[in-house]
């Protein structure tokens, strides 16, 4: 299958700002567009690429005074498989973790382990190790958590998402991946594209999403904690220990974000050719 994905974000700057952002896909998805995720800015400004520490790939530009427009609509390949389910995976111990996963056992700005442990080993130190174990984090934080944009605040942690029991993606991703750490299972944040795809069309406007990964059984696997379903259709941008790593446009000055647009759709396969007519048929 293609999914047609891009985005358009309009800010307003009174003077001449600076901008990082984290906006392309992924490099592990790159040779899957079939259309290329080419930033475009309108007023045209030079644009630097860089590689974070996480191996995203970030972009530096200074917006103007006035109005500036970032856009992109680009086509990529998808399996259309849903999430991999492995019950099996097994847990690692500790001293068996490889040294770039141990990163994504520790507290961070949005996950604070040293406030959630106790809660953590409470609610899941007698649940089975491994894939088990996630998955019931997975269950607590969905059924924990009332979805909704309007609960939506930057600054929530998974602390206050657990004590208001409100929230949006990512305050589901932020506080199931601190649960996850908590019982010494690495898991880290991730940010993409993830459209209505094989399951009901929702009313609500299109906006990024937030999932989490965990390090089982010698590899990484995607889980959801808001869906938490298997889904189809997601094409990553950015993975790092929270959504502080992975912000989709940091400015350094005053701004206003005047319109915000994201679409990711499944694009019509085109209709078969009839072998038997040929192809300048009147």
């Amino acid at each position: 299958m293609q999914i047609r994905l891009g985005y358009e974000l309009i800010y307003d700057c009174p003077q001449p700002t600076p901008m990082l952002l984290m906006l392309n896909v992924h490099y592990t998805r790159v040779s899957d567009l079939v259309e290329p995720d080419h930033l475009v800015t309108t007023p045209a400004v030079p644009i630097r690429g860089y590689r974070d520490g996480f191996g995203n790939w970030c972009s530096r530009i200074v917006a103007p005074a006035g109005q500036t427009r970032l856009t992109t609509n680009a086509i990529i390949k998808d399996t259309g498989e849903p999430d991999v389910i492995a019950v099996d995976a097994p847990q690692h111990t500790l001293p068996d973790l490889p040294d770039d996963a141990l990163v994504f056992l520790l507290g961070s700005r949005y996950c604070e382990t040293d406030r959630l442990a106790d809660v953590a080993w409470s609610l899941f130190g007698k649940t089975p190790l491994g894939w088990g174990r996630v998955q019931a984090i997975c269950d607590f934080v969905h059924q924990h958590i009332a979805f909704g944009y309007e609960h939506a605040r930057a600054s929530r942690t998974a602390w206050e998402a657990y004590c208001d029991r409100t929230g949006v993606c990512r305050d589901f991703a932020h506080l199931a991946v601190t649960f996850c750490r908590c019982m010494n299972i690495p898991a880290r944040y991730c940010t993409g594209y993830l459209g209505d795809i094989g399951v009901p069309i929702s009313d609500a406007p299109m906006d990024f999403s937030a999932w989490f990964e965990v390090y089982l059984g010698g590899q990484w696997y995607i889980f959801d904690a808001r869906n938490n379903i298997p889904r189809i259709g997601r094409v990553l941008i950015a993975r790092g220990r929270d959504a502080a790593d992975v912000a989709i446009t940091t400015t350094f000055g005053p701004n206003t974000l005047s319109s915000f647009k994201v679409w990711t759709e499944e694009v019509a396969a085109p209709p078969p050719v009839d072998a038997a007519k040929p192809l300048n048929a009147g």
